[in-house]
């Protein structure tokens, strides 16, 4: 039996697999797709924009259950960021969100830290925190420090 990309991401991958098949199940409104994506742990929290702290999986499918009520959700990750260890990545991003307005299409942004822990099952989101942002997050800020001897 030949296996899909979505289920060779979720049954191993790497954080980026999960990554990139957590933002397909978004653009695809496919809630079983972004379930697989999570951690099967009872700790595991969501923080949308605006909104208050999800834990939990049952908490944090209903949300998204709501969002795909309304459609998919056309975010694109950008600008990433990665730190990463033996178990655990955090990709800390910026998502271009097109939104559809009575004023026709436009783009709003997001910022977003992903949690990804190494578990029996391969790579999983644990965390997924995003805040408002605006047109200026497209681009980084700040200097790279440097080192002075």
């Amino acid at each position: 039996m030949k296996r899909t990309k979505m289920q060779a991401a979720v049954v191993g991958g790497t954080p980026e697999d999960i990554e990139q098949a957590f933002y397909e199940a978004l653009h695809n409104a496919d809630i079983e797709q972004l379930m697989a994506c999570w951690a099967e742990e009872d700790d595991i929290v969501c923080v949308h924009p605006g909104g208050g702290r999800m834990i939990g999986a049952g908490a944090i499918r209903a949300t998204f259950e709501a969002m795909f009520n309304n459609g998919s959700v056309q975010a694109f990750p950008e600008r990433m960021h990665k730190i990463q260890s033996l178990t655990s990545a955090v990709h800390h991003l910026v998502e271009r969100v097109e939104v559809i307005t009575p004023q026709g299409a436009r783009q709003a942004y997001v910022i977003a830290t992903n949690v990804y822990h190494q578990t029996p099952q391969g790579w999983r989101m644990v965390a997924h925190h995003a805040s408002p942002g605006t047109p200026k997050d497209a681009a980084d800020v700040g200097v790279k420090p440097t080192v002075l001897h």
